[in-house]
């Protein structure tokens, strides 16, 4: 299947280098116009220069795409807002979004200051919420939207030092679950990525924070932890051809897998009364076990139909 974006506009957040670049140099090369965005700063999420966004754009034009740049920051409504307005100056239209922008503090949870804790949750999770928020109304006139929510393995399951980074990440996944219910009746399709590859944002990180990392990577082969392994789900995410919502993926090296959140068969207690403590630590093995099951809940609906199922089977 060939992936193309003709007549499509897709905005790319933080695009100025790196996995955004990727985004960009090949959503354009397959005929996608594109509003580059990027602050221009640093990976700790300082202000910069138009210089990255600008080369960016100028890289989309001499391989004869169409891209125009941006230079807001996503951690305000006037920002965010300031983007989708270039967009539809320029091309009149907001067919996707990759919200890729985001910043890096990392340190030890007791030693983490209010100032980084306020600006990795600004960039990463308020400016994903902002720029959505500002194209949304447009994609849904529309009738038409791909939105990919960047999150992260340290949100979904954890990684030391990066606990303001994990939760805005984690925070991200929340809203592409609320906004996949909204979403789905308007033509706006969710999807999430959780991303690894030697970009910026890998840069940052201390050698004894990538230590325990390595005996993989050289396992998995170093050279495919880049961002071009990363490019092609995205894309692929943010087009025509993706036909479904509420998924995450993975993409480590050469392997892409879908992520989820699920539910084991669990426990029911017998009666109408609540189970007591003692209970629940008799049982709690039978609570966490895997092997009889798990489900996938579409939604917090779902889950309550799930257990409905359950407590129906429990009757018979």
């Amino acid at each position: 299947m060939a992936i193309d974006f003709t007549g499509r506009t897709i905005v790319i957040t933080g695009a100025g280098g790196g996995l955004g670049r990727g985004y960009a140099l090949e959503i354009a090369r397959r005929g996608g116009n594109i509003v580059v965005n990027d602050l221009g700063g640093n990976v700790d999420g300082e202000p910069g220069t138009s210089e990255m966004a600008d080369r960016v754009v100028e890289e989309v034009r001499k391989a004869g795409g169409n891209a125009v740049a941006n230079y807001a920051s996503v951690a305000t409504r006037e920002g965010a807002q300031s983007i989708a307005d270039t967009a539809m100056e320029h091309f009149g239209q907001i067919d996707g979004l990759i919200n890729n922008a985001g910043n890096l503090r990392n340190s030890w949870f007791e030693e983490f200051q209010d100032a980084d804790r306020d600006s990795v949750i600004s960039i990463h999770l308020l400016g994903t919420w902002n720029v959505t928020q500002a194209v949304w109304p447009h994609m849904k006139k529309a009738g038409y939207g791909r939105i990919v929510f960047v999150s992260s393995g340290a949100g979904m399951f954890g990684n030391q030092t990066q606990a303001a980074y994990g939760a805005a990440k984690g925070g991200i996944v929340g809203l592409m679950n609320g906004l996949t219910q909204e979403g789905a009746p308007h033509g706006i399709l969710c999807n999430g990525l959780l991303p690894n590859a030697g970009s910026r944002m890998g840069e940052k990180m201390k050698p004894e924070e990538l230590a325990p990392v390595y005996p993989y990577i050289e396992k998995i082969g170093g050279h495919t932890i880049m961002p071009e392994y990363v490019v092609p789900p995205v894309v692929y995410l943010v087009s025509d051809a993706c036909a479904t919502t509420h998924d995450m993926y993975s993409v480590i090296g050469r392997r892409v897998a879908r992520t989820f959140v699920g539910v084991t068969e669990g426990w029911i207690s017998q009666g109408d009364a609540p189970a007591s403590v003692d209970d629940v630590a008799v049982h709690i093995g039978e609570i966490r076990d895997e092997k009889r099951g798990v489900h996938i809940p579409a939604s917090l609906i779902d889950e309550y139909r799930i257990v409905s199922g359950q407590f129906e089977k429990a009757k018979g």
